[in-house]
């Protein structure tokens, strides 16, 4: 077996790398915008590599990805699966797996504490691939962060050209970022790009979508053909803001993205159906009693008349986005608005109901990147 180093040149879909002690580690916000965003759920999730990709060209039959993951352990909460790498032989899905090992962190949701136990590295083992030239496209599991050590093949490996795709920048929560979708080339963004044949940047932050300045400059920075960015639901689940201070944040995310890319075809996505969370403000909690019977699912704390106070819900903020992006379009023609309930709406919810009440299924992830693609790239 030959072993290559993994470097800058076969990552794609990553803000910036880190050297570590192990490896190769993608980040998916540059350093000055972590230490901006000093939170610890959004140092957890943007180290987290939905949308990144090991991508090469080779006629190796085997090939081995050496990594260093993390897994995330919540006592008192269902076990989450497995991460899973997809890996792809021009452009068809040729193997899944998953690594064990790695660096394990608990966390007891009745007490906040935290506990990580350090283990070796693991290994993503893929055989029986095509003896031809090929390019070959691993995904890496969109929910564990992951250290990329070394690649193993029984032939050369070299980078891939550039696809020669637009690429697509976009921000959201964690639906964007995964939530509960199979693997990691079947998030909703991920499932969009493939139908619309973009390069995809996802930078879709589990309970971080939070018109955060550092991320918008982040994306104003980033080369991008189309930007699309989903609004909304982490806003009332955190209860962050009132609708006094939403209307001018959003307005200065939409600058800030203006600043780099004043020409760019430019989406603004409200929430998806969250019946929790329509008419009812946050914060949102863990439902305490489904965890007593071992399911996850989440409360909405609010009080539907705290909205003459200007507490949001996502019905608030789906009036909100439309108004500022019908009068910003009157002077930005290529801004425009995506009602998120066409994307997963009141009849999806009859038939595919969020799981914990406030993340689509799997299934829902597919037929989510199909509408969007269909509705914007088309």
């Amino acid at each position: 077996m030959i072993t290559t180093p993994v470097t800058v040149d076969l990552i794609r879909g990553a803000v910036e790398l880190e050297q570590t002690a192990q490896g190769l580690l993608p980040h998916r916000l540059p350093a000055w915008a972590r230490a901006q965003g000093n939170d610890p759920q959004l140092t957890t999730v943007e180290a987290q590599p939905s949308g990144v990709r090991v991508v090469f060209r080779t006629k190796s039959t085997v090939i081995d990805l050496v990594t260093a993951p993390t897994k995330l352990v919540q006592l008192g909460a269902p076990p989450q699966p497995e991460g899973v790498y997809d890996l792809y032989a021009d452009g068809v899905l040729a193997g899944q797996q998953s690594v064990t090992g790695g660096t394990t962190v608990t966390i007891d949701l009745a007490t906040g504490a935290v506990e990580a136990a350090p283990g070796e590295p693991g290994l993503a083992h893929f055989s029986g691939l095509s003896p031809t030239l090929k390019t070959v496209e691993i995904w890496l599991p969109h929910r564990e962060k992951t250290e990329l050590v070394e690649l193993r093949t029984d032939e050369p490996v070299e980078p891939a050209p550039a696809s020669g795709r637009p690429r697509w920048l976009h921000h959201g929560s964690s639906i964007s970022h995964g939530s509960n979708a199979a693997s990691p080339s079947t998030t909703w963004p991920a499932v969009a790009a493939a139908r619309g044949g973009y390069e995809l940047t996802n930078l879709g932050f589990g309970g971080s979508a939070l018109l955060d300045p550092f991320t918008a400059r982040t994306m104003r920075d980033l080369p991008a053909d189309l930007i699309s960015f989903k609004m909304g639901i982490n806003v009332v689940n955190a209860d962050l803001m009132r609708v006094r201070a939403f209307g001018p944040a959003v307005h200065g995310f939409l600058d800030t993205l203006r600043e780099g890319h004043p020409s760019t075809p430019l989406v603004v996505v409200s929430p998806i159906y969250c019946p929790i969370h329509e008419d009812t403000p946050g914060p949102g909690a863990f439902d305490m009693a489904a965890l007593a019977e071992g399911r996850l699912s989440f409360i909405a704390t609010g009080d539907p008349a705290e909205r003459a106070a200007g507490k949001l819900t996502l019905n608030v903020i789906r009036d909100e986005l439309a108004r500022i992006v019908a009068e910003r379009a009157k002077s930005d023609p290529q801004l425009s608005y995506l009602d998120g309930r066409e994307l997963y709406g009141e009849a999806d919810f009859a038939v595919r109901p969020l799981p914990d009440q406030l993340h689509p299924d799997a299934a829902s992830h597919l037929s989510m990147g199909e509408r969007f693609a269909d509705r914007v790239f088309r």
